[in-house]
């Protein structure tokens, strides 16, 4: 009776994950090759492992067969052959497992904190969590539990290398999968995020249902949901704001908490012109221009951001100019609250730009023209 390699191999199914007939296959399959390649092997034999005792047999048509040295054989099998082939099986089921679920977050436990990097035990399998995905003020213990998004998987020559990351922008997104229901049920949509990891981040919501407000699902009561977020990333300070399909008006929320008086979209260039309060220039720049950086990232349109004072101010001539009736294009007539011309290109066939408050005066310009 051979119950240490029954042992051995029980362990193994534990350690790798890895059912036992597969295991006893591996072992019987390498114990087969390892027979036929030497001299006087039977031709057709197999090998056969004793599931009540342990022993390995090499069997023919039900007879024994076995050679006297085949313990010698299984031994030098184990060592080699056996031993990497349940490692290939492990590596497949490992890439089977998670190749398909890059891009979620999950929890781990710290196993080694090294500055260059750190490696996280994720249950089945080790992940790098490299200097480059970690973030600048976190410092991680041994034994911590943290929660990563997972970034890349590699099969190398030694097995699969997976990736972890602390700054990535779907960390951010993960968490709040993880704590708002109505994002995990698709009543609420994160459109953007933009991110500055460990400092401060800003989420674009939007809502799928009409009455669930967006920004308030994502706050939760009394803050509980997205403290818990700020949480998990170490108090990093996170900006949610509502999306809005209309860019200028979007520009506008972007920059919160600063408040902005007009905004001016090149659609070409996708370039906005925004004007502040001069008491709100620092804010909607904010601490190293952080907060106009993110206001870029979270937009994907370039932002200029000027103070009321300094905005461009057109001269008599340039104010009554009107349209060239051999011109395409036209600038909006529209008066904004400070009295000045809109800078804007006006749609084609109006005389007046895209934005709602400026076509609400088109409507008003048009029923004074069909009325006169």
């Amino acid at each position: 009776m051979n119950t240490a390699l029954l042992s051995a191999l029980h362990e193994i199914e534990i350690d790798k994950g890895i059912p036992f007939e597969t295991v006893k296959g591996v072992l019987e399959e390498s114990l087969l090759a390892a027979y036929e390649g030497r001299e006087g092997a039977v031709e057709g034999a197999e090998v056969v492992l004793d599931r009540e005792t342990g022993d390995l047999r090499v069997v023919k048509d039900g007879e024994d067969i076995t050679p006297h040295d085949f313990t010698r054989i299984a031994a030098q099998v184990m060592r080699q052959t056996f031993y990497q082939r349940l490692n290939e099986i492990s590596n497949d089921q490992l890439l089977e497992e998670y190749g398909g679920r890059m891009g979620e977050v999950v929890t781990g436990i710290v196993q080694q904190a090294h500055r260059r990097m750190t490696l996280v035990d994720l249950g089945r399998v080790e992940a790098l969590l490299p200097a480059s995905e970690q973030v600048p003020n976190e410092r991680y213990e041994n034994g911590q539990r943290i929660k990563v998004y997972l970034l890349e998987i590699r099969e190398p020559g030694r097995g699969p290398s997976m990736t972890v990351s602390r700054r990535h922008e779907g960390l951010l997104k993960g968490l709040f999968e993880l704590e708002v229901p109505e994002i995990y049920d698709n009543l609420v949509e994160i459109k953007a995020v933009a991110r500055e990891a460990g400092l401060r981040s800003k989420v674009a919501v939007w809502s799928n249902e009409q009455g669930i407000d967006p920004v308030g699902a994502c706050v939760g009561p009394r803050g509980s949901r997205v403290r818990a977020v700020v949480s998990e990333l170490r108090n990093e300070k996170i900006d949610i704001i509502q999306w809005d399909p209309d860019p200028a008006r979007f520009i506008a929320k972007a920059l919160s908490p600063a408040r902005v008086r007009e905004v001016y979209l090149d659609e070409d260039e996708k370039q906005a012109e925004v004007i502040v309060p001069d008491d709100q220039l620092s804010l909607a720049i904010g601490r190293e221009g952080q907060n106009a950086r993110l206001a870029v990232k979270l937009t994907d349109w370039k932002i200029d951001i000027k103070p009321e004072s300094q905005a461009t101010e057109y001269d008599e001539e340039e104010e009554g100019w009107e349209p060239d009736e051999d011109s395409t294009m036209h600038r909006c007539r529209a008066v904004l609250s400070n009295g000045r011309r809109c800078a804007n290109t006006a749609l084609p066939g109006s005389l007046f730009c895209g934005i709602p408050s400026h076509q609400a005066q088109a409507a008003e310009f048009e029923g004074l023209v069909e009325g006169s």
